[in-house]
């Protein structure tokens, strides 16, 4: 299943916008929505409602971004699940740009490589295996690359540590079951 199928254009926007208004605002400040719930190394887990079902996800931030010529603006990725199950464990990658649609995203763990499709300025895995495959070879991985493309031509490079992503993932999955 696609990840389009699990959620429209609205609903991506909303976790986009909910997810950087959370991350940059002070703690004494933010809403109770999307809700901290843990920090694990370099990961970090927030849970929220939307319609009705808790949604959950770790996301961390690049450690490096290429080239440094260019303005990145916020750039995560991110791993969620949702309450109700329409989605577990489901990877992204969240540009602050417009993707270029006919060239895919890729995340490599190591020597494992996943083509991701762009919905916007995002990148999401195709099928349901090589999300799992993806999400393992995280949580055995110390680093994870990511290169796409903007839709102005740039091509982009993102290493995002690893470090806490196995708690991250075990907390994000207990908080919304």
């Amino acid at each position: 299943m696609r990840a389009n199928d699990y959620f429209g254009a609205d609903m991506k926007k909303t976790i986009l916008i909910l997810t950087l208004t959370a991350m940059s605002l002070p703690m004494t400040v933010q809403a109770a929505e999307p809700k901290l719930e843990g920090t694990f190394s370099d990961w970090t887990v927030y849970s929220r409602l939307e319609a009705g079902d808790k949604i959950c996800y770790a996301i961390s931030q690049p450690k490096s971004k290429s080239p440094s010529s260019v303005n990145h603006g916020d750039i995560y990725f991110m791993v969620s699940n949702w309450r109700s199950g329409a989605a577990k464990e489901q990877p992204s990658f969240l540009a602050g740009y417009s993707l270029k649609k006919n060239r895919a995203p890729e995340a490599r763990v190591g020597s494992a490589k996943y083509q991701m499709f762009v919905a916007e300025n995002e990148g999401f895995i195709e099928s349901n295996s090589d999300e799992r495959s993806l999400v393992s070879k995280m949580r055995a991985g110390a680093t994870m690359n990511v290169k796409a493309v903007s839709a102005r031509g740039t091509n982009v490079n993102y290493s995002f540590s690893l470090k806490g992503i196995t708690a991250a993932l075990k907390k994000a999955k207990a908080t919304c079951g």
